[in-house]
């Protein structure tokens, strides 16, 4: 993301012919936004914004306040790169081991400078693509932290990125993290499958596997009489059951669309949805708002008849009967 909003800071007022109390009136009445102390941006462009959007915007606000430089790490560090995540304040690096600080509403960690590798983009300083997924799979819970290491595992033709590859990722945890640290990002790297082809499918993978729940198939080719049907997010072949995430970018996004109009997107859905069904497979459907409330989208797997996975004691049981 290159093209930020227009925004302004406090201290600039008076070159826009502002008074404090001008600015204290525009954003009472939503003509400005306050984004951070200090820091104002046009109302209606800010509303306009996606959520990770208005968050890459408080990045941008958060450098423009500090007199040193300043290196954005973790969630910050995503945004710069473009990388998806699931939530996360803003971020970045201390070289002082002191605990590290946080102030102005951006988190500061410790960063070692040993393998320290830090990159300009965008006109910020962030940790390099690498480093920044290994933090955030040592320090995000584990089904967050799917989400940025699904996505690095794809290019990116978009920004002219590589893959990247498990054997890099597990090469550069080194020395810098805690064995703890190092156990964390290792399993979050086995999981990690480059075939979940959004954010909210890598999430909702990942939180079927903390569940419990069988591993379904990602990417399942169904056919019938007229041909293929498509392809489904997740199946579970024991239950008979397809999981299908629907994320906004599914009804408006253009490499979703292959020029179909969003109407005609949604009836196509509904089409590929009722071929699949007359398969005999029930089709469980969730969306944002779903994976994102807890437990609904277990509660959702389980009524479908999604099996979880058996234990250890479970399974030598059955076969001791055998």
């Amino acid at each position: 993301m290159t093209d930020l909003p227009p925004f302004f800071l406090s201290r600039d007022r008076i070159l826009h012919g502002l008074s404090a109390n001008d600015l204290a009136k525009r954003t009472k009445s939503g003509a400005l936004e306050r984004v951070r102390h200090g820091v104002y941006d046009d109302g209606p462009a800010w509303r306009a914004l996606k959520t990770w959007e208005q968050y890459r915007v408080r990045v941008q606000a958060a450098a423009e306040t500090f007199e040193k430089p300043t290196i954005f790490a973790r969630h910050s560090a995503a945004s710069v790169w473009s990388i998806p995540f699931i939530a996360g304040p803003v971020c970045a690096l201390t070289l002082k081991n002191d605990g590290g600080r946080s102030r102005a509403g951006v988190i500061r960690h410790f960063g070692a400078r040993e393998g320290l590798g830090v990159v300009r983009r965008e006109g910020l300083l962030v940790t390099d693509r690498v480093r920044t997924i290994l933090d955030l799979a040592a320090f995000s819970p584990f089904a967050e932290a799917i989400v940025p290491l699904d996505y690095v595992l794809r290019p990116d033709p978009v920004h002219g990125l590589p893959a990247l590859t498990k054997e890099q990722l597990e090469a550069g945890i080194g020395t810098i993290y805690t064995a703890a640290a190092g156990r964390r990002i290792r399993a979050a790297v086995a999981f990690a499958d480059p075939r979940s082809a959004s954010a909210g499918e890598s999430w909702s993978r990942a939180r079927i596997h903390v569940a419990g729940f069988e591993p379904p198939v990602l990417q399942q080719q169904f056919s019938d009489a007229a041909g293929l049907v498509g392809f489904s997010d997740f199946y579970w072949k024991q239950a008979r059951v397809v999981g299908e995430f629907d994320g906004e970018e599914k009804y408006v996004g253009d490499a979703y669309l292959k020029g179909l109009t969003p109407s005609q997107a949604v009836v196509a859905e509904k089409n590929r949805e009722n071929r699949i069904r007359a398969l005999g497979i029930n089709v469980v459907r969730w969306d944002w708002t779903e994976l994102a409330s807890p437990g609904t989208l277990e509660r959702k797997l389980a009524a479908a008849g999604v099996a979880r996975r058996r234990t250890r004691s479970a399974i030598l049981d059955a076969q001791n009967r055998l």
